[in-house]
């Protein structure tokens, strides 16, 4: 099996990836997705622009809406920042939830013909290779979200450097990885602990290796881009409704 590796940030002439592609983004959007499924949420609905999401909210009137702009602030009119912190509590049963970030959604919605596409974060990160392992994949590609000008981005290298070990057929030590979570340039933001937008609570949360037991998985259905879990088969402490 190969890897690889795509920066969303850059300017990368390289084709897309028709195989398996994991995209990663550990703070905040993919944890704060499995935090959603942990609180019931049925299906995730990744919308790259705001006026998308409220458009698709009037289509799905049901729905909640979960995001942020570029730098971590919530979008107004939105009913759940990017927070796991928020969700964590909330009781989304039975609700979808429309998701718009800047980063991983984005980095999501670029990809439209893989033979498999994934969310990924630390939180889900031995079941995502667990998913991975049994598609058998000639390539894995991982898409790596977080780096801007301003942020090295090293939570979501993290994650992908965790996964890489796990489909070696390694069993690493989580915490190591972890730590990269929390000391990365944006993990540090959250630990200063003097922005409401980014509380510290997320930086734990998110940086909580395997948490759950499920994957996060894409796919395109009447002409929208939907994530469900898949997996889950071997109860946690913090099972999801999969």
């Amino acid at each position: 099996m190969r890897t690889r590796r795509i920066y969303l940030n850059r300017l990368q002439p390289v084709p897309d990836p028709e195989d398996v592609v994991v995209v990663i983004d550990v703070l905040r959007s993919f944890s704060t997705a499995a935090y959603a499924f942990a609180a019931g949420t049925t299906t995730i609905y990744p919308v790259e622009t705001i006026a998308g999401a409220f458009q698709l909210q009037r289509r799905l009137p049901e729905a909640l809406t979960t995001g942020a702009i570029g730098g971590g602030s919530p979008i107004p009119g939105f009913d759940f920042a990017n927070s796991p912190s928020a969700l964590q509590g909330a009781d989304l049963a039975g609700r979808p939830l429309i998701q718009t970030t800047a980063a991983g959604v984005r980095g999501l919605t670029r990809f439209h013909s893989p033979r498999a596409l994934f969310a990924g974060s630390l939180v889900i990160g031995r079941a995502t290779a667990k998913a991975l392992l049994a598609l058998q994949p000639a390539e894995v590609c991982f898409v790596i979200t977080g780096e801007w000008v301003d942020r090295d981005g090293d939570e979501d290298v993290a994650c992908a450097d965790y996964l890489e070990a796990l489909l070696r057929g390694d069993d690493p030590d989580p915490e190591p990885y972890a730590a990269r979570v929390r000391n990365s340039d944006f993990g540090r933001r959250f630990q200063l602990d003097d922005n409401a937008d980014l509380p510290a609570n997320d930086i734990a949360l998110c940086a909580d290796a395997d948490r759950f037991d499920f994957a996060i998985r894409a796919s395109h259905t009447d002409g929208r881009m939907q994530l469900r879990c898949v997996g889950g088969s071997n109860a946690l402490a913090h099972p999801a409704p999969c």
